[in-house]
């Protein structure tokens, strides 16, 4: 749990400042997990409009959802 969101927002600023972005890790990264979900039987989804309803129900549940609750006058942008 982030107790000091403050120092914490700090830290990942600086952490991004001295790590560069690496192409060629991040592309393996990638590859990695692609030939994992191959593996798994994950990709290629035999239907992709499969659950689709339940994604567009979950969809309209959150977007729902007031942005500010009046119990709570912290904005959370």
């Amino acid at each position: 749990m982030i107790k000091n969101q403050k120092k914490f927002e700090e830290f990942e600023k600086n952490l991004m400042r001295k790590e560069k972005a690496n192409l060629k890790k991040n592309i393996a990264i990638f590859n990695a997990m692609y030939n994992e979900a191959v593996k798994l039987g994950i990709i290629p989804m035999s239907d992709p409009m499969d659950g689709l309803d339940i994604d567009i129900k979950i969809a309209k549940v959150i977007n729902s959802v007031p942005k500010h609750s009046k119990k709570n006058s912290k904005r959370t942008e």
